[in-house]
């Protein structure tokens, strides 16, 4: 039921990233839903990849090198689901990226704390 929930309101700060920046386009809440699944799925999957494999350059860069990492997990999320979902170059793929990362962020520790309530 916490990932259904989390999945939902991730789809809903995709929008809002939408609304916020004009960067990025998302078309419809379907649209939003699928992306934000890939997003999850790309975060899960190819993400901890690409930090061991450029963990050399995060370090020399103090860790700013996974800002990067972010934004080309949301660009290749916008690639694969072609209109539905469109960022427009890697400058509005590292903005959009950050701003979804800290709404998501605000969303995992709503839930968290409320759960925390039960």
């Amino acid at each position: 039921m916490k990932l259904l929930l989390k999945w939902l309101l991730c789809a809903s700060a995709l929008l809002c990233v939408a609304y916020i920046y004009s960067g990025v386009e998302v078309r419809s809440f379907s649209s939003a839903l699928i992306a934000a699944a890939v997003i999850g799925l790309f975060n899960t999957i190819v993400r901890p990849i690409l930090v061991v494999l450029t963990l050399p350059v995060t370090v020399v860069t103090l860790g700013l090198f996974l800002f990067v990492i972010n934004a080309l997990m949301f660009w290749a999320a916008s690639s694969v689901l072609g209109s539905g979902f469109q960022v427009h170059g890697f400058v509005a793929a590292l903005i959009g990226s950050l701003i979804y990362s800290v709404l998501c962020m605000l969303i995992e520790a709503a839930i968290g704390s409320l759960l925390l309530q039960k």
